[in-house]
């Protein structure tokens, strides 16, 4: 499994949301200094996300991205405000490994298709969702603003019938609290489909890590590409080399 470390970028800094609220914002200084040293400390991946383009849409931290991602060293995954083909080909383009849809996987299937067929082995569909009261999972949109009204399972379905590269599969409740991840959502998007799928948020200790290593599908025994790790690392709970030692 591999170390996808993260960086969310907000008005030009690295930040942290606690489950996605843009009114809870931690600051962490300069992304192209987080970065490097995630890099040099040996992260397999970097996960950087653009929220105020996830938000509002537009290009807001898109030169930041396209510097790390051309520059870093490492393969580079990033969404956020990701909504048309000019969006997927400036990032391909630009050194931008994976290229993460969201919003846009869903309302525009056309979209997926045509970036898939462009771009094949570059394009991942991140899927956020909330589990809500009565314990389904509902997929939310737009910056996790908006509940999408498609189950995850029926996502899953849906954003599957092309080929992707990965599927980035974020539990937003837990995104931010360092409560552990969502072994039990994510055992279930590994059910569902062979694309390989990369697990975020809840990650706060070595264990967490460990867990997710472990963790096989009840069908398949298939096991996670990836754990994307933000606060984590940030607030020195957990190293690079700790969570990479343990994924190995």
């Amino acid at each position: 499994m591999n170390v996808l470390a993260a960086i969310d970028l907000r008005g030009g800094g690295a930040v942290r949301l606690l489950k996605g609220a843009y009114d809870q914002e931690t600051a962490y200084g300069d992304p192209r200094q987080l970065a490097a040293s995630f890099v040099t400390a040996g992260t397999d991946w970097l996960h950087l996300v653009d929220l105020d383009a996830a938000r509002d849409g537009g290009r807001a931290n898109r030169e930041i991205i396209l510097d790390i991602a051309s520059s870093c060293g490492v393969p580079v995954e990033t969404g956020g405000g990701v909504r048309t083909m000019a969006d997927v080909e400036e990032l391909v383009e630009g050194g931008v490994e994976r290229v993460i849809l969201g919003t846009a996987a869903l309302d525009d299937s056309g979209l997926l298709e045509q970036a898939t067929r462009a771009y094949p082995g570059k394009v991942a569909v991140g899927l956020d969702y909330r589990r809500l009261a009565n314990g389904t999972l509902e997929v939310a949109v737009r910056g996790w603003l908006e509940g999408s009204g498609f189950l995850l399972a029926d996502a899953v379905s849906r954003v599957t019938k092309v080929d992707l590269s990965a599927l980035v599969i974020t539990a937003i409740d837990r995104d931010g609290t360092l409560e552990g991840p969502d072994l039990a959502g994510l055992l279930e998007v590994l059910d569902l489909t062979d694309t390989p799928v990369v697990a975020s948020a809840g990650v706060s200790q070595r264990s967490d890590v460990e867990a997710l290593s472990a963790l096989r599908a009840t069908r398949t025994s298939r096991s996670l590409e990836g754990s994307v790790i933000g606060k984590a690392l940030v607030e020195g709970r957990l190293t690079v080399e700790e969570a990479v030692a343990a994924c190995r």
